[in-house]
């Protein structure tokens, strides 16, 4: 057995704790990254950067974030795969056009702009959709990029960052001990490993969401925009079963991505052919041509939920020295960068870019300590 100390242990290389180290290893600590590369949520995920607004609080979180990617976006690898197509959020009829209008105003009170398509201009924005949809409400700041290759790229920005490849089996304070038998030391811990950090922190309110995507062969033109329908967020917010949303994002390649699905309660990784017809039979009612292109490779993934869809940001209220980032369920590619300025934030006593209150642990966890600022 051998011991490493270094300043923060970030556990988890996905893009929540990849974000966490490069922002830490900005302000000039040593950051030692655990991960066992078995994969997660950041490997599965659409990669969609998008404002939602289910709550005020997600709302901010993400257009705070997103604006800290577009910062970033200059520096990128051709690699990260960041393109500002912007959103399209589909209403199926006349009636729902109401819905898009009452999203373009909540967006709005928050910063953001969204323009009302009509019918005609969306048909020509979008000819492969179908005919006789009311209209869209369009969101120009939205992106997307490809996660897995962004969150090795921050990683590898910043050199104070070492990543190690082993298993977390334990925490104990700002210790943690590995699968190897080694112990690593640090003035602090950050467990930013999703529906994993259930292993280490069984106290944790997480649970496995389980999706599943779809992608194509390569066909260039055919979709332009990242198209959802506007009863995403109903679905994607559902609490208990499964559901299905239609979510169409066209990668760089000319693929185009098809989601989504949620099923709580479930961790079989395997495709389930039912719910993948369920969902890809929502797809083609919105782009019927669907139905003539090639699937190529269908996968899943498990979002980590926490019970108000909020992630946990800050430290352990009951194990000092510990830090959680954690919970972001759909949503941890887009809010990866503004949950690691939190976290750095309150690990250094400064004031956080954003009110922190909503994302705080102890709002599930048992509070006993307030955290202190970094020495």
């Amino acid at each position: 057995m051998s011991e490493t100390k270094t300043d923060v242990v970030v556990i988890g290389a996905g893009i929540v704790g990849a974000a966490c180290a490069h922002e830490l290893a900005r302000r000039g600590l040593r950051v030692l990254v655990v991960d066992d590369a078995s994969g997660g949520a950041t490997g599965a995920g659409m990669g969609h950067l998008v404002a939602m607004d289910d709550n005020a609080a997600e709302l901010a979180l993400s257009h705070y974030s997103i604006e800290l990617w577009r910062a970033l976006s200059g520096e990128m690898p051709d690699g990260c795969a960041y393109r500002n197509c912007g959103t399209l959020w589909l209403a199926a009829d006349a009636h729902e056009m109401d819905l898009a209008r009452a999203k373009q105003a909540t967006l709005a009170a928050h910063g953001v702009a969204g323009e009302l398509i009509d019918a005609a201009a969306l048909a020509r924005l979008e000819p492969m959709l179908r005919a006789g949809l009311g209209g869209a409400l369009k969101i120009s700041g939205d992106a997307i990029l490809y996660a897995p290759v962004t969150a090795n790229w921050l990683l590898q920005r910043a050199p104070r960052i070492t990543l190690r490849r082993d298993r977390a089996v334990a925490v104990d304070g700002p210790s943690v001990m590995l699968a190897s038998g080694d112990v690593l030391r640090a003035e602090r811990v950050v467990v930013a490993n999703g529906v994993a950090a259930r292993a280490l922190l069984p106290e944790l309110p997480l649970r496995p969401k389980k999706g599943h995507l779809l992608i194509t062969d390569r066909y260039q033109g055919h979709v332009s925009h990242q198209l959802v329908e506007l009863g995403y967020a109903a679905s994607a917010h559902a609490s208990d079963g499964t559901s299905v949303a239609f979510n169409v994002q066209p990668r760089p390649t000319g693929q185009l991505l098809i989601g989504s699905s949620r099923q709580f309660d479930t961790e079989d990784a395997q495709v389930e052919p039912p719910v993948l017809a369920r969902m890809l039979r929502r797809a083609a009612g919105y782009l019927p041509d669907l139905a003539e292109l090639n699937g190529i490779r269908a996968w899943t993934g498990f979002r980590s939920a926490s019970p108000d869809g909020l992630p946990l940001l800050g430290e352990h209220p009951s194990r000092p020295g510990v830090w959680l980032a954690v919970g972001h369920e759909g949503l941890g590619v887009t809010t990866a960068p503004g949950s690691a300025r939190i976290v750095a934030a309150l690990m250094a006593g400064e004031r956080p870019p954003i009110d922190i209150e909503p994302y705080l642990p102890g709002r599930f966890l048992s509070a006993s300590r307030v955290a202190g600022a970094l020495t």
